[in-house]
């Protein structure tokens, strides 16, 4: 079971985030919070108290993909080796019945599965020469089957999936571990207008389920754990009778 010294959280500011970097800090982790609302991770910071000094904050936004190597490079400056890199940033426009928005579509793409790529791909290349780290990408039970809610977000998730597969693929012969985390529905500002939803966590439940798939080398992992057997059940239904249901 992997013990981590130092972490890099992508999307940190908020919900899942939040939670992931309060919980490493009081584990005594020295984490680098990165969010685009610097307001936010100061936030964080000063509500920690002590522990809060094993945090460093980085304005940055997923979406400024030319600066993801610069930003590293420094951040590896500032903590010297990282153990633990998760990427959590995500957005879910709400997507009306009929609507189909290609803006909204794109924005998805461009956060959800772009920016995991532009910051795991070197990440990738720094473990894989380390010889050491893991790995998390957040992903979601959204992204198992096609759902006609929102077909923009369950495809970047499902996209997400498999390009996690792909670097585990990679690099498990160089001792790295990749873990993708599938989480449902969770208590955030993402979901507050969604109504009532199944299995619904809080935020800080979820981030624990998270770490303990991180530091358990979990090739995927569902939180909370009874979304596996659904789960199972709903990829086995086919086409042909999915596509009448309201999933």
């Amino acid at each position: 079971m992997p013990s981590f010294k130092t972490a890099i959280v992508i999307g940190a500011s908020s919900g899942i985030g939040e939670c992931l970097v309060r919980q490493l800090c009081k584990e005594g982790v020295t984490v680098a919070a990165l969010a685009r609302r610097e307001p936010e991770l100061a936030r964080i910071r000063a509500d920690l108290g002590a522990d809060g000094e094993r945090v460093r904050t980085y304005a940055h936004d997923v979406t400024d993909y030319g600066s993801v190597p610069g930003l590293f490079d420094r951040i590896r400056a500032d903590l010297g080796d990282v153990d633990l890199v998760i990427y959590n940033a995500g957005v879910m426009p709400a997507v009306a019945e009929g609507e189909y928005n290609f803006q909204k579509d794109h924005d998805m793409v461009a956060v959800n599965l772009l920016g995991a790529m532009a910051w795991l791909n070197p990440v990738a290349a720094y473990m894989e020469a380390r010889r050491a780290g893991t790995i998390v990408g957040i992903s979601s039970v959204a992204g198992d089957r096609g759902r006609r809610g929102n077909p923009g977000y369950h495809t970047t998730k499902a996209a997400l999936t498999t390009y996690l597969e792909a670097l585990r693929n990679r690099l498990s012969r160089y001792g790295v571990t990749v873990v993708t985390v599938k989480p449902g529905p969770v208590a955030t500002p993402m979901t507050k207008n969604l109504g009532k939803l199944p299995l619904l966590i809080e935020a800080d439940v979820a981030a624990s389920g998270i770490l303990a798939h991180a530091r358990a080398g979990s090739v995927e992992g569902y939180v909370p754990a009874p979304w596996w057997p659904i789960m199972t059940v709903i990829q086995a239904v086919p086409s042909f009778i999915f596509r009448r249901t309201n999933i």
